[in-house]
């Protein structure tokens, strides 16, 4: 799936078998959950040879070049053992032990909430290293999360903005025309034509034969699934999927095996029984790690295998592809592979909410089975008419060619950020085409560290720890906007912070929106200039020699491999570095 792909436990029922698309479901060896041949996932291996797991080395390799019509390279390199972040980690736990030592006869306050001693008999209400982990270390770093913001998104954020532009103005006349919300589900009340509309030209962008709305992104995912699978089921879910789909997949009661080729030789426990359904669960760009996944060998599984496919596109919808529209078109494959297609506005569009697209039978399943369309509260008209305009700008409906030029603009970001910090030195993960940078930072005490330094030179920046990455990997995330600029991200910028009516002044300085430039398809950075000061690459290139966080040990050129493959189709929107560098 990805460059370290295993499952995570998922559950469910065999409620939407029809829903699911409508395959040919053959007797025999080539039916869901039994196939006697024994080959690995991608690369069909002879009969003698075991399948052996590659080395984590060699995760950025493609499988199979024929898939692809256009180089697919992927940065993934590991830090090298003087600066292992488990020698940090050690000290932080022993010192944790002895101020919970110390907490235990009243010598130090705890500032965290914590069970009563007439409760300790009962289920603990918290796991206890998260517990440990949250009392002992993000306690001493929360103030670099914790910074509220209020503006507009845009590569430049001031306080006490107001929305402008046509997105905006837009919304307000639907607010004047039907309020600022629905109260009733869209199965009762609250079912608007400006929903319908919007329903239909998501499926239009996403080139499937139907679509359906939901209000929340993170239900869309963990009320969905439920309804897809269920008992007697198999979900193979990456490890590195979204919080939401592992909870959609541990809600539905289906079973999740780590390899796909033993689960399906065995078939279900106990029983042996054929699988009634196999859904593969995975996303477009993986938000913490960077990555594309590999979707023409996902799909080649997925037909081999006659399993579904469940494509949860929240961060790439309106960032990849020649037109915007995610993986699929990124990679120039056909929508109708993808059986099930998942995706959020709240970030490439600026609003709020979720979306599902596939065949119309499975639409119409979920409006009767989903919870989150039978019992949630209908999307807001005014968030509706946001998506609707941002969308259509995208897709050049509006009469201009914003869309297509902001994707363009957005690319050639991406490659100018990402080459200018592996050329620093910085350790980067992820693709080179993925708008979202990860740059590992790897200690704990560096953790805050970087967002306070970087907070220091009017910079808010996201850092990312434990348990969103892997203990020992935290690093500060960096999503490209497409109204960044070179001279954006090279010169200084100049924003005033204002303090609110109500006084008390305008300390709002966290900047991790994703969301779209005044929704216009566009992801804003996770590093946004808030007053007078240094660019943005310097200002972290003169933060990672302060805190010694340039690991690389590779030289720049090493970071971009020759391609392995030929592209054949347009690729206009890319940036004209991107072609250079490929």
């Amino acid at each position: 799936m990805t460059e370290s792909s295993s499952n995570k436990p998922a559950s469910g029922g065999d409620a939407a078998a029809a829903a699911c698309c409508s395959k040919d479901k053959k007797a025999g060896k080539n039916k869901n959950g039994f196939v006697k041949s024994h080959h690995c996932l991608f690369q069909q291996q002879p009969p003698n040879k075991s399948y052996r797991r590659p080395r984590e080395k060699n995760h950025n390799v493609v499988r199979n070049p024929s898939l692809y019509n256009k180089p697919f390279v992927e940065s993934r390199r590991r830090c090298w053992w003087p600066c292992s972040p488990t020698w940090a980690y050690g000290i932080l736990t022993i010192f944790g032990y002895l101020r919970d030592f110390m907490r235990h006869w009243n010598i130090e306050k705890c500032h965290v909430v914590r069970e009563r001693d007439e409760q300790k008999d009962f289920v603990p209400l918290y796991q206890d290293f998260e517990n440990f982990y949250t009392r002992n270390l993000y306690m001493r770093v929360r103030d670099n999360w914790n910074r509220p913001i209020c503006s507009a998104p845009g590569a430049s954020m001031d306080l006490v903005e107001q929305n402008v532009g046509k997105c905006a103005e837009a919304a307000v006349e639907v607010t004047e025309k039907y309020g600022v919300g629905v109260g009733s589900t869209r199965c009762e009340m609250g079912n608007l034509d400006i929903h319908e509309e919007m329903e239909q030209l998501v499926a239009r962008f996403l080139g499937v034969e139907s679509a359906m709305a939901f209000g929340m992104g993170f239900a869309t995912n963990s009320m969905n699934i439920p309804a897809l699978t269920g008992k007697g089921c198999l979900i193979l879910s990456d490890e590195l999927n979204h919080a939401s789909l592992v909870l959609g997949a541990r809600l539905s009661g289906s079973t999740i095996r780590k390899m796909l080729r033993d689960a399906i030789v065995h078939g279900q426990p106990r029983t042996h029984r054929p699988w009634k359904k196999i859904l593969i669960v995975v996303e477009g760009i993986y938000s913490m790690e960077g990555s594309i996944v590999r979707l023409p060998e996902v799909i080649a599984l997925k037909k081999r295998y006659k399993a579904y496919l469940y494509l949860d596109e929240a961060h790439s919808i309106g960032a990849l592809g020649p037109h915007g529209r995610g993986v699929v078109d990124y990679f120039g494959l056909d929508a109708h592979d993808v059986d099930i297609m998942m995706g959020t506005f709240t970030k490439s569009f600026g609003a709020a909410g979720g979306y599902i697209g596939g065949k119309k039978e499975l639409i119409q399943f979920l409006r009767g089975h989903s919870h989150s369309a039978l019992y949630a509260t209908s999307m807001p008209p005014p968030v509706a008419q946001q998506i609707i305009t941002s969308m259509k700008t995208i897709m050049g409906e509006d009469g201009t060619t914003l869309g297509a030029e902001r994707l363009k603009q957005l690319s050639e970001n991406t490659t100018y950020f990402r080459r200018k910090l592996r050329a620093m030195g910085f350790i980067i993960y992820g693709n080179d085409d993925s708008p979202v940078v990860p740059m590992m930072l790897y200690m704990p005490a560096k953790i805050g560290a970087f967002g306070r330094e970087m907070l220091q030179r009017n910079i808010g920046t996201v850092v990312v720890g434990f348990p969103a990455t892997p203990i020992i990997e935290s690093r500060a995330r960096f999503c490209v906007s497409a109204a960044h600029t070179r001279e954006t991200l090279d010169t200084v910028r100049c924003v005033t912070l204002r303090p609110t009516a109500g006084g008390g002044g305008g300390t709002g300085k966290r900047l991790a929106a994703r969301r779209g430039s005044k929704g216009t398809g566009a992801y804003v950075s996770a590093s946004i200039r808030l007053a007078a000061g240094p660019s943005t690459l310097e200002a972290i290139c003169e933060v990672g020699d302060l805190l010694q966080l340039k690991y690389s040990r590779h030289q720049p050129a090493d970071a971009a491999p020759p391609p392995t493959t030929t592209t054949t189709n347009n690729l206009g929107w890319m940036s004209e570095e991107s072609h250079l560098q490929d």
